[in-house]
């Protein structure tokens, strides 16, 4: 029997042996890739549209950027950015929506809304009310991996063991999460590729990543175009999709199951051929109804 996420509204995604592309629409002038900044809640929610027809499963909508140096938005600027953004991709369509933000009250206004799944870069520890939020809306959290904060994480970050101390780290939030009333089966965990790491602690926990899925959690991962994989390639972040597809692979092969990305057309087909080939199964598509 596979593994299921359920979603809101009586809907569900498949993860067991599958892939699920989840497509990057960020409603920030900010973001590090020029090219995924959205102007506008009809400039975003047509992206989200454009990702759905390329077969995205999830679409993950933010409205702060989180890249290294990033500044803190405001609670009332970030609602402006991201909740009319929820309201016209439910206006059009029922693809699961995933918002990335760190604050309970843009979660609740955001699932209100009609969003599906919060992504929380600091794993329910940046605002206490977050917990409450996601168990009261009885709704998916994936909770990352983060060394500081956004603006801080990359100076000069220092690990014995970073699999390792990634590992124990998400395995104590998913328990927190737990104890809060989130069901171990509403929770993903991230190890938080590129969020205070250097570029041997990525590679490491890439390498590593069959240990994070051996706590049987469904694991994300988000690569799209990083820092990493430019300092392999050589490549700046508008030559860095081939990179970026080859990480997505190496994930698939160590157990990731869930691919938060830029570019979902060819994440789609990479993850199709390589999961075929491996007698996996088809990417998971839209959300199907649920017959538990």
């Amino acid at each position: 029997m596979g593994v299921s996420l359920f979603l809101p509204r009586g809907r569900s995604l498949e993860l067991d042996g599958r892939a699920l592309v989840m497509g990057i629409v960020n409603a920030t002038p900010d973001s590090f890739y020029p090219e995924s900044r959205r102007k506008g809640a009809i400039e975003a929610r047509d992206a989200a549209l454009r990702m759905e027809a390329a077969g995205a499963a999830i679409v993950d909508l933010g409205g702060e950027s989180t890249r290294p140096g990033s500044e803190y938005v405001g609670l009332e600027e970030e609602l402006e950015r991201v909740v009319p953004v929820v309201e016209a991709i439910r206006k059009e369509s029922d693809v699961p929506i995933s918002v990335d933000t760190r604050k309970a009250a843009v979660a609740s206004a955001a699932l209100d809304a009609g969003a599906d799944i919060i992504n929380d870069v600091a794993a329910l520890a940046h605002d206490p009310e977050m917990a409450a939020v996601v168990a009261g809306h009885g709704v998916p959290v994936v909770l990352m991996h983060m060394l500081g904060d956004p603006k801080t994480m990359q100076h000069s970050p220092v690990y014995s063991d970073c699999p390792a101390e990634v590992r124990a780290f998400l395995v104590a939030a998913a328990e927190r999460a737990q104890k809060a009333g989130i069901g171990r089966d509403r929770i993903i965990l991230d190890p938080g590729i590129g969020f205070g790491k250097r570029l041997e602690d990525n590679l490491a926990v890439l390498s590593r990543l069959d240990e994070l899925v051996a706590e049987g959690y469904p694991v994300l991962v988000g690569l799209s175009r990083k820092a990493f994989v430019g300092a392999i390639t050589g490549r700046q972040v508008e030559g860095r999709l081939a990179g970026s597809l080859g990480a997505a692979c190496a994930a698939f092969a160590k157990g990731a199951r869930i691919f938060r990305v830029h570019d979902v057309d060819e994440t789609v087909d990479a993850l199709a051929v390589l999961a075929s080939s491996l007698g996996g199964r088809a990417l998971s598509r839209p959300a199907k109804e649920e017959t538990r």
